[in-house]
C-alpha cells in the first residue's frame, strides 16, 4: 500500500506508475473519494461533538428547553445516522481503490509495456559447445529414469511429475548447499565489500514455512491476484501458496522489530502451487512450467536506509549460487511493466537452456521499499520512533527449473550427466548420473 501524503502531495507520479505498470487503477477517482471522505469525516466529527456535548446539558434542563434539545438532539442523530452510511459507503469505495495503486518503481527502472523491454546487464559464463545435438531435459530425465511426467498425468493431471532416484538426490544437494551458503557469514561479508554495500555480514536463517495461508493474509501480501493461478480452500478461506515468501514475507505481521535485530533473513524452503491458467500450450513439456513445485526463497527485512543495497547484496548472492553449478546465465533489470504492482524494482536471472537455444527465467529479485510492510503492519523502532520496514524477496533455486539448467547444460554424448563439483559433497562423492542399464 501506498503512502498517501505522498500521493497527495505528487500525484503524477502515481499516475504514471499506474500508466508504465499497465495496472488497471485511477488516481483521480481515488483523490475525488479521498477528498469527498475527509470532508465527510468532518461532518460526522462535529456532529458527534455537537451531540455530546448538549447530552452533557440535558440533565440540566427543565420544561420546554429540555424537551426542545432532546427532540433537536433526535433530529442530529438521523442526521448523524445518515452521515455515517455515507461515510462507511464511501470509506469502502475508497479502500478498494487505495489498494488498486501500484508501489513506485525507483528511478533506474527502465519504463516499458512488455517483457521484452528488459534490460540485459551481463551474461556470464560459457555455453557449452557439445559434439553432439544436445537432448532436452526430459529425454535426459527419462532415459536416466529420474523424471516421470506420463504416470503423474495419470495420477494427478497434466503439469505434474514424479522425481526419482538420482533427481530427489540432486534436488537434496541442492537444497542442501544453498543452506551451507546461504549460512556462510564470510561469503556475505566478501559480498558486501565488493559491491561496497552499507549492510551487516547477517546469514540466513532457515525457514519451513507453511504451504496453506489465510485469504486475506495474502491479500495483505498482496500476491492474491491473480487469483486465477491460485489454488483455494473456499470453505476455509484459505489459499495454497505460489511461493515459499507468501508466508514467509507475514512473519512480522502486526509487528514492531528493533532496529538493531535488522537485517532479519531467512531462507526458506515450501512447495508451491499454481494453477497456470491461461498459458495452455505454452512450455506444456517435461517440468519447466508445472503446477506443483519445489523452491527456495530468500525474505529480508531492512531498515529504509539499507533495502536497495539489501537486493544487491541478494542478487550477488543468487549469481554466486548459479555460477558455482557451472551454468552459463544471463542477469536483466526488468522494465516498468514487468516488475509487478507491489515492486519498486525487479531483477531476473535466465539461465541458458541448451535444447532451447535461449536463456529462460530461473531466478528473481523483488524489492517492495514499505509497499508491503504497510500492508502487513511491520515496523522496526528507532530513537525517534516506529518506520516501516523494507523488504525484499527472492529466488535462492526454483529446483525444477534449475534441475533442467544442470541436466542440459551437463550432459554427455552417452546421456550421462555430470554433477556440478558444487553438489558433490552432498551427494556422497557422487560425480555422474548415468543411464539405467
Amino acid at each position: 500500500m501506498i503512502d498517501l501524503h505522498d500521493l497527495r502531495a505528487r500525484p503524477e507520479a502515481y499516475q504514471n506508475a499506474v500508466a508504465n505498470k499497465g495496472v488497471k487503477s485511477d488516481v483521480l477517482e481515488f483523490l475525488k473519494l479521498d477528498e469527498e471522505r475527509r470532508e465527510l469525516q468532518q461532518h460526522v466529527d462535529a456532529m458527534r461533538s455537537e451531540r455530546n456535548s448538549v447530552s452533557k446539558q440535558v440533565p440540566t434542563m427543565q420544561g420546554d428547553e429540555k424537551a426542545k434539545t432532546i427532540a433537536a438532539m433526535k433530529e442530529l442523530g438521523d442526521k448523524l445516522k445518515e452521515k455515517e452510511t455515507k461515510l462507511t459507503q464511501v470509506e469502502e469505495e475508497w479502500n478498494r481503490v487505495l489498494l488498486t495503486i501500484p508501489n513506485l518503481p525507483l528511478p533506474n527502472v527502465p519504463v516499458g509495456h512488455s517483457e521484452e523491454e528488459n534490460v540485459v546487464i551481463r551474461e556470464v559464463g560459457t555455453k557449452p559447445s557439445f559434439g553432439f545435438e544436445p537432448k532436452d531435459h526430459m529425454t535426459l530425465g527419462t532415459a536416466l529414469d529420474i523424471i516421470d511426467v506420463e504416470q503423474a498425468a495419470v495420477v494427478s493431471g497434466s503439469r505434474f511429475a514424479y522425481l526419482k532416484g538420482d533427481a530427489v538426490r540432486l534436488q537434496m544437494a541442492v537444497i542442501q548447499y544453498t543452506f551451507a551458503t546461504l549460512a556462510d557469514e564470510k561469503l556475505i561479508a566478501k559480498l558486501i565489500k565488493e559491491k561496497g554495500l552499507n549492510l551487516k555480514a547477517k546469514p540466513f536463517v532457515p525457514m519451513l514455512p507453511p504451504v496453506i495461508m489465510r485469504r486475506d493474509v495474502m491479500d495483505r501480501m498482496d500476491r492474491l491476484q491473480p487469483e486465477d493461478q491460485r489454488y483455494q480452500l473456499p470453505e476455509d478461506e484459505q489459499v495454497f501458496v505460489g511461493s515459499a515468501e507468501h508466508t514467509m514475507g507475514p512473519y512480522y505481521m502486526e509487528k514492531t522489530i528493533p532496529e538493531t535485530e535488522l537485517p532479519i533473513r531467512y531462507i526458506g524452503y515450501s512447495t508451491a502451487f499454481r494453477r497456470e491458467a491461461g498459458t495452455y500450450g505454452k512450455d506444456m513439456g517435461g517440468i519447466l512450467r508445472v503446477h506443483q513445485f519445489d523452491k527456495l526463497e530468500m525474505e529480508s527485512f531492512t531498515t529504509a536506509e539499507t533495502g536497495a543495497d539489501e537486493q544487491q547484496l541478494i542478487v550477488a548472492l543468487q549469481e554466486h549460487l548459479v555460477q558455482s553449478l557451472d551454468v552459463p546465465y544471463r542477469v536483466l533489470q526488468k522494465c516498468t511493466y514487468d516488475i509487478g504492482k507491489p515492486n519498486a524494482n525487479g531483477l531476473d536471472i535466465e539461465c541458458w537452456i541448451p535444447s532451447q537455444k535461449t536463456y529462460r527465467e530461473t531466478h528473481t529479485s523483488d524489492y517492495m521499499t514499505d509497499y508491503q510492510a504497510r500492508r502487513l503492519g511491520t515496523f522496526y523502532k528507532t530513537a525517534e520512533g516506529k518506520k516501516l520496514v523494507h523488504m525484499n524477496d527472492a529466488t535462492a533455486f526454483a529446483i525444477g527449473r534449475i534441475l533442467i539448467a544442470i541436466l542440459e547444460n551437463h550432459q554427455n554424448a552417452d546421456g550421462s550427466v555430470n554433477i556440478p563439483k558444487a553438489l558433490q559433497p552432498y551427494m556422497g562423492g557422487q560425480k555422474t548420473i548415468v543411464p539405467r542399464s
